[in-house]
């Protein structure tokens, strides 16, 4: 076996931790570890990202221990994204603190607990879990003495705002823009008009990777879909297909995992081929010369996008649509939307600490309190919660 060495030259378009443009607070380093690094650690540590364990991914937590949560989901991302950023030379501490980070705002249930948060704060402002992301670690995480939350870079910042684009291409865009980005001070100063670096874009390709391939692995494990119904859909069926002939006579749970670490090992081959040659069209000098470009610089290929469309059709009819999916979801929309209407509607009833952070019934700023409070909830917990306040049993 050949060496291999564990030190990359970092590519000259790659994010430099030597000119990190620094913290909103001014923090002396103190230590040897880099900035992005620092960001990376402050994120594991955080209760924002524990609390991850205890979220639904597609099932919800407590239907099985085999499913993925929103914890092991961002391992998984954030293994997926530091591999792609070693072999582009990118620094591999900001796409995996990019990775570990992005979903930190999402509220219990998955989707479904996202849209009845959405729907009872339309007349507040909006939720929205990119927003609620950067909310959390700029204002609702108290750990430090110096600070509320905690206190990232701006690279970090940036990445989590704008790992999916440019939010603002127009002046109705920066209208638009959801109510806890605009909240944060200063919010202007993430430069919402460019494309995030390239760390950031790893992070968010990353993020599809690991969803895509995670979904068929549940889907088919759950008996949502049978490894019959992908052998027409583009990508998957030829990796099954290619599993069968190398080993015709594996277990079935075997194949599941041999196929879905193949389609892995292919998206990630499209996405390093399609980004070294934009790469090699664009030739950016610097991190900011890949945020001024008028695309991603890290992307699919687009046969690869041709072919990802019709396997995303399949899961959003096969899996997201399930109706045992469905029933599960529409259960954990009325959790959501019951606890928000009666949090809002009498604000007593929340924790002292949060009871005095409002201003009375149905207001804006109490309506914030408890999309903050509801959204910071695991399943299991908002489910206990909903048990307690309306049954009659719930406290006996």
């Amino acid at each position: 076996m050949g060496k291999f060495s564990s030190i990359r030259e970092q590519a000259v378009y790659a994010s430099n931790p030597a000119d990190c443009r620094g913290r909103r607070i001014e923090q002396p380093s103190g230590s040897e570890r880099s900035p992005f690094q620092r960001d990376k650690d402050r994120i594991i540590h955080s209760s924002a990202f524990r609390r991850l364990k205890g979220k639904t991914q597609v099932f919800v937590a407590h239907e099985g221990d085999y499913y993925r949560t929103r914890l092991t989901h961002s391992l998984e991302v954030s293994q997926i994204g530091r591999s792609i950023a070693r072999v582009l030379g990118l620094d591999e501490d900001l796409a995996e603190c990019l990775s570990l980070a992005h979903d930190l705002g999402h509220p219990p249930f998955g989707h479904s607990g996202e849209d009845a948060l959405a729907e009872g704060m339309k007349p507040y402002g909006g939720f929205d879990h990119n927003a609620q992301t950067l909310r959390i670690v700029e204002k609702l995480e108290g750990r430090y003495a110096e600070f509320d939350g905690l206190n990232l870079t701006w690279e970090t910042l940036e990445g989590i705002a704008k790992h999916n684009g440019p939010l603002i291409k127009n002046e109705k865009d920066k209208r638009d823009l959801p109510w806890a980005l605009k909240a944060l001070d200063d919010w202007e100063r993430l430069e919402l008009e460019t494309f995030a670096g390239p760390e950031a874009q790893v992070a968010a390709l990353a993020d599809d990777i690991a969803y895509n391939n995670h979904d068929i692995d549940d889907g088919l494990r759950a008996g949502l879909f049978s490894v019959a119904d992908v052998s027409d859909v583009p990508i998957v069926g030829e990796a099954f297909a290619d599993v069968r002939r190398r080993y015709p006579d594996l277990s079935e749970d075997r194949m599941i995992h041999e196929a879905v670490r193949d389609l892995i090992g292919y998206m990630v081959s499209d996405v390093l081929a399609e980004t070294r040659r934009r790469l090699a069209e664009e030739n950016p000098q610097s991190a900011d010369e890949v945020r001024g470009l008028s695309r991603a610089i890290c992307d699919f290929s687009a046969e690869f996008r041709e072919k990802e469309a019709p396997l995303r059709k399949f899961l959003f009819e096969n899996m997201y649509r399930h109706y045992k999916v469905n029933r599960m979801m529409g259960q954990a929309s009325r959790v959501v939307k019951e606890l928000f209407d009666l949090f809002l509607q009498d604000p007593n009833i929340l924790p002292t600490y949060l009871r005095d952070q409002c201003d009375g019934p149905e207001t804006a700023m109490t309506a914030r309190v408890v999309c903050d409070h509801i959204a910071g909830m695991t399943d299991s917990f908002a489910i206990s919660e909903h048990k307690k306040l309306f049954t009659v049993a719930g406290y006996l």
